[in-house]
């Protein structure tokens, strides 16, 4: 490294800017006044300096150094920490291509979008709070005083990260920043500078900061100078230096006296120059950075993946949640008792007319139906008994004559009995699953020839699931535009409720909401079935909202039938379709799905 290469810790206090030389010369005798812009630009430095003098006691655990921010630092190093005067400034071009408006250090997070020049500050906050050795007077500016501020740089983050280690990701991020101010295109590449770039990057591999995939090719090219023993003995100073005090200033000084030693050059003289080509190490040095940054970028991107993720998530989550309770609504306005047809959205003007024409009592056949449908039901959610056997020492149970010998001859040999001659038969019976069904039965004009046999079929399945199991429950919603309940959950209606299909328009997606919640379609532990009885011509957005709630209905667990009429049905994905030839049909199809659904429950 060049002599002139000024280092991170000051010991001497920081010269006048340029700056602070023209106010002084306008303070003592009449300098030119700064240009408004300027001298605006520059109160805005001075608001970032002070917001980072708040933010420091928490990076040095010390309250008494004040942050300077301006262009061109006094060190000219992107960083420095004057101990004697409790200073420590930063370059303004590290905060580059934000505008100084935007920057707002007081507001915590704001770091993240300037990661170098905030690894630069703590990098420089590590040294306030631990680079509290001095080198004695009288040796600075020698290779030795060189050798051990060269160590320190790599201790005192190492120390730092023992503090914070949240503030890995910032020393990262300030290492192009860091390290290229020390070792430049003109750095010959000499012993003495190889093993300072070893030092420097080597180091903070060793600290914990840099990874060792990232640090290779600067390891090849310092190997290649130096040799792999003398880079080991160099390994081993560095490594002892990271467990030094940060007090222990012989410690220290110790460890620089044993670099110089190893690297052949006299403690007490000049940090060696020249030999060796140009720019070796900045190009090994500047591949390092490279991959520092890729890994750095590589990890902020699967952050904001992970992030992104999760705030998809909690938007899921809230707007499911928006939705259960807006189909907790619909269902309680459908199957509300004598309630009206219910228009989702905007009401409109006037009432709607009901598709409900009247009731009949159910006919001889439809009895019929309904009790061999609960015999078919009952039998479908019949589960056997567990049986469980079970061996013991001591009755009850069965005795086992063998394992009774056995325990016997173990007795008598003065063993411990572990045989077990009685055995037990549990038998626990196994809860039987109710059922849910809902039905969504189209009622728009196209639908007119479906309208009694789903009449009849829902009330079928309606007398059938009450006669099977008291927890089980149907349903069944007629819609077009509006929504009207044929059949409400936990109601066998005596007679059959008549409707007529004559509406336009088409709420599916409303009617299973409102299914959905008035029978808990979507929670596991019953047999649970979803019918749709429609010939499926939709306006495209009907379609699309109606076959989103369908695939969220099937990833739940619950099955989905759809019944089909001819001629040309059109069923929508996600549904199992069943095309019938005639709407009588419809009561075959829905009890042996209904079974089925009963069947596969687990």
């Amino acid at each position: 490294m060049p002599a002139q290469t000024t280092a991170h810790v000051q010991h001497q206090p920081p010269a006048l800017s340029e700056a602070e030389w023209a106010q002084a010369r306008w303070e003592d005798d009449g300098g030119p006044p700064f240009e408004p812009s300027l001298a605006a630009q520059a109160g805005q430095w001075i608001r970032i300096a002070a917001a980072l003098t708040g933010r420091l006691p928490e990076l040095a655990d010390r309250k008494d150094v004040i942050v300077t921010c301006q262009h061109g630092t006094r060190s000219g190093a992107p960083g420095a920490f004057y101990p004697t005067t409790a200073e420590l400034e930063i370059d303004a071009a590290l905060f580059a291509p934000l505008p100084p408006a935007t920057i707002n250090p007081e507001r915590r997070g704001d770091e993240e979008r300037y990661p170098a020049a905030w690894g630069v500050l703590v990098h420089e906050a590590a040294h306030a709070a631990h680079s509290i050795w001095t080198t004695p007077p009288n040796l600075r500016g020698t290779a030795l005083d060189r050798a051990a501020q060269l160590l320190e740089e790599s201790r005192a983050e190492h120390a730092h990260l023992t503090r914070r280690p949240a503030d890995r990701p910032f020393l990262r991020s300030a290492t192009h920043a860091l390290i290229l101010a020390e070792v430049t295109a003109q750095t010959p590449s000499n012993r003495w500078q190889a093993a300072r770039a070893a030092g420097l990057i080597l180091g903070r591999r060793d600290a914990g900061i840099l990874d060792p995939d990232e640090t290779e090719p600067l390891e090849q090219a310092v190997t290649s100078i130096l040799g792999p023993d003398l880079l080991d003995t160099l390994t081993q100073i560095w490594t002892a230096a990271h467990a030094t005090a940060d007090d222990d200033a012989p410690g220290m000084l110790d460890h620089a006296h044993a670099w110089c030693q190893a690297l052949g050059t006299p403690a007490t003289g000049p940090e060696p120059t020249g030999g060796g080509p140009l720019s070796e190490l900045a190009e090994a040095i500047g591949k390092v950075t490279v991959r520092v940054q890729a890994n750095e970028a590589a990890q902020a991107a699967a952050q904001a993946r992970v992030a992104a993720a999760r705030t998809a998530r909690a938007e899921a989550k809230a707007a499911q949640a928006a939705h259960e309770r807006q189909a907790a609504k619909t269902a309680e306005r459908v199957f509300a008792p004598g309630a009206r047809p219910f228009t989702p959205g905007k009401p409109r003007k006037g009432n709607t007319p009901s598709p409900v024409t009247g009731t009949r009592l159910p006919t001889a056949s439809e009895k019929a139906a309904a009790g061999q449908l609960a015999k078919a039901l009952r039998a479908a959610a019949y589960r056997e008994r567990t049986t469980t056997h079970t061996a013991s020492a001591a009755p009850p149970g069965r005795l086992n004559m063998r394992q009774a010998l056995a325990r016997e001859a173990q007795r008598a040999a003065g063993a411990t009995p572990t045989a077990t001659p009685w055995t037990r038969t549990l038998r626990r019976p196994n809860p039987t699953p109710p059922l849910r069904v809902g039905i969504a039965v189209d009622v728009s004009g196209s639908m007119n020839a479906a309208a009694d046999p789903i009449a009849s079929a829902a009330w079928i399945l309606t007398k059938a699931t009450a006669l099977t199991d008291p927890d089980s429950r149907t349903a069944t919603v007629a819609y077009d535009r509006a929504l009207t309940a044929i059949t409400a959950p936990g109601r066998a209606p005596a007679k059959v409720t008549r409707f007529e299909a004559r509406g336009l328009g088409h709420r599916l997606a409303e009617a299973i909401d409102a299914l959905c919640a008035g029978l808990a379609l979507t929670q596991p532990g019953t047999g649970r079935l979803l019918v749709i009885a429609s010939d499926g011509y939709y306006h495209p957005d009907e379609a699309a909202r109606a076959a989103q709630r369908i695939t969220t209905l099937k990833d739940a667990g619950c099955a989905v039938l759809w019944l089909a009429f001819a001629p040309d049905p059109c069923p929508l994905p996600g549904a199992t379709p069943l095309e019938l030839t005639h709407p009588a049909q419809a009561i075959t199809a829905i009890a042996k799905a209904a079974t089925t659904a009963l069947t596969t429950t687990r």
